[in-house]
C-alpha cells in the first residue's frame, strides 16, 4: 500500500519524465507497452458496438435473462469484428471496442458495423422464438471514427491495461451513444469518404447506404445507417 505522499510524488513523475513514442504497424498487446512513459502511435479506425436500453433491461427483467441477451449481442459482435480483421481492444459492460487498421480499415469498419445491424435482427428473432410472451426487443447502436491514436498502457503493476488516448476513440463511443429509432450505425465523414463502393452503396438497384447528417454534440457532419448486411 502506497502512502498519500508516494501517491502524489509518482503522479509527478509522470509529469517529469519524457514520453517514449514509437510508430505501430499493428494494435498492441499490453505487454508491448512498458507501464511508464511509454507509448505507440497508430493510424486507427475505431469501432464501438453498444447495446441501448441496457439499465431498462436490468431494471425490468430477470438477470438470467438479461445476461443472455448481453452475451448474445457482444458474443455476435465480437465474431464479427474477428471475421473482418478487426482487433478487440476493451469491454465496457454491455459494449465493445475494436481497432481496425490498414488500408481498407474504414470499409472493414463500416462492413462490421452493417454485419452486426443484420445479427441483431436474428437475435430478436431467436428471442422471440424461445421466449413469445416476452416484449422485449433488443436495440443497439455502433459508432465509427478513424484518426491517429496514441496507445498507452496504465495502471498499476497487476492490475493495468492499454488506454486509447485519440480523437476515433472519443468520437466513435460517443457516437454510440446516439439513439434513434429507425438509424443504429453512425460514421464520422472521413470514414464515410474512404468507404469503398461495396460498402457505402447497396440493394438493387445500387442505392446509397448512408444518409448525411449533422451531429450537434461534435458539431461534425456524420453518415447514420439502417441497412444491414448477412455475413
Amino acid at each position: 500500500m502506497k502512502t498519500s505522499k508516494e501517491i502524489i510524488a509518482e503522479v509527478k513523475q509522470i509529469f517529469a519524465t519524457s514520453w517514449v513514442i514509437r510508430d505501430g504497424t499493428k494494435v498492441p498487446e499490453p505487454e508491448d507497452i512498458k507501464l511508464g512513459n511509454d507509448a505507440v502511435l497508430l493510424d486507427g479506425t475505431v469501432l464501438y458496438a453498444d447495446m441501448a436500453d441496457s439499465t431498462a433491461l436490468v431494471d425490468g427483467y430477470k438477470n438470467w435473462f438479461a445476461a443472455k441477451v448481453y452475451k448474445s449481442y457482444l458474443v455476435a459482435a465480437c465474431h464479427l469484428i474477428r471475421n473482418n480483421s478487426g482487433e478487440i481492444t476493451a469491454f465496457d459492460g454491455d459494449r465493445v471496442m475494436a481497432v481496425f487498421m490498414g488500408k481498407t480499415k474504414n470499409s472493414s469498419a463500416a462492413k462490421t458495423a452493417l454485419q452486426i445491424n443484420w445479427v441483431v435482427i436474428k437475435i430478436n428473432e431467436a428471442l422471440k422464438s424461445k421466449y413469445p410472451n416476452s416484449a422485449f426487443q433488443l436495440r443497439h447502436s455502433v459508432g465509427i471514427d478513424t484518426s491517429n491514436l496514441f496507445v498507452e498502457r496504465t495502471g498499476i503493476r497487476n492490475s493495468n491495461d492499454l488506454v486509447w488516448v485519440g480523437r476515433a476513440a472519443n468520437y466513435s463511443a460517443k457516437l454510440s451513444n446516439i439513439s434513434e429509432d429507425s438509424y443504429s450505425l453512425y460514421i464520422t465523414e472521413p470514414v464515410f469518404t474512404a468507404l469503398s463502393p461495396d460498402t457505402k452503396y447497396g440493394g438493387n438497384p445500387k442505392g446509397l447506404m448512408w444518409e448525411k447528417a449533422h451531429w450537434k454534440e461534435g458539431n461534425l457532419t456524420i453518415y447514420k445507417s439502417n441497412w444491414y448486411w448477412e455475413p
